[in-house]
C-alpha cells in the first residue's frame, strides 16, 4: 500500500480487504475503493462550481454595492430599489442551491453512499445481491430508481 503526496491510499491488490479480521472497517482501504472515489467525484462535480456561483453572485452584489451606489439606489418600483430587489435575489439564489442539493444528494450522491457502506459491511469480494461478483467502476451510473448500474 503507498500514500500518493495527495494522501490518497493506493493498493497494489485488485480488491483491497475492507475489513480488519476483528470486523472492523479499514478506513485506508475503503477509501481508496471505487465507489467511495466516485462519490466523492461526484460531490465535487457538484460542490465546487455551485460554491463558485454562490460566492460570485454574493461578491458581486457587495461590490455592487460599495462601487455602485447610483445604480443600486435607482427605483425599481414604489420604492423598491435595484439594491433591495438584489438582495432578495440572494435568498432566491441559496434556495435554490439548496433545493438542487437535496435534489441531487437524493438521487446520485445517497445511492453511493449506500454503496460504500454496504461495501464495507461485506467487504470487496462479496457479490451484491442478485448480481454475482460484479465491481463497481467509475463508469457506473445511477438509475432514476435509485441503483446502481454498469
Amino acid at each position: 500500500m503507498t500514500v500518493d503526496p495527495g494522501h490518497h491510499v493506493r493498493t497494489d491488490e485488485p480488491h483491497p480487504n475492507l475489513t480488519a479480521g476483528d470486523g472492523a472497517v479499514d478506513w485506508a482501504a475503503l477509501e481508496a475503493s471505487g465507489e467511495f472515489e466516485e462519490l466523492v467525484r461526484r460531490k465535487r462535480r457538484f460542490v465546487v462550481p455551485a460554491t463558485i456561483f454562490f460566492l460570485a453572485w454574493y461578491l458581486g452584489f457587495i461590490a455592487l454595492a460599495g462601487y455602485a451606489q447610483d445604480f443600486m439606489g435607482k427605483s425599481v418600483y414604489e420604492g423598491l430599489t435595484v439594491g433591495y430587489v438584489l438582495a432578495l435575489t440572494q435568498f432566491v439564489m441559496v434556495w435554490g442551491l439548496s433545493w438542487w442539493y437535496l435534489r441531487k444528494a437524493d438521487r446520485e450522491f445517497d445511492p453511493l453512499e449506500r454503496a460504500v457502506i454496504e461495501r464495507a459491511q461485506r467487504g470487496p469480494d462479496a457479490s451484491r445481491p442478485g448480481e454475482g461478483a460484479v465491481p463497481f467502476t467509475a463508469g457506473d451510473r445511477v438509475r432514476a430508481d435509485r441503483e446502481v448500474q454498469s
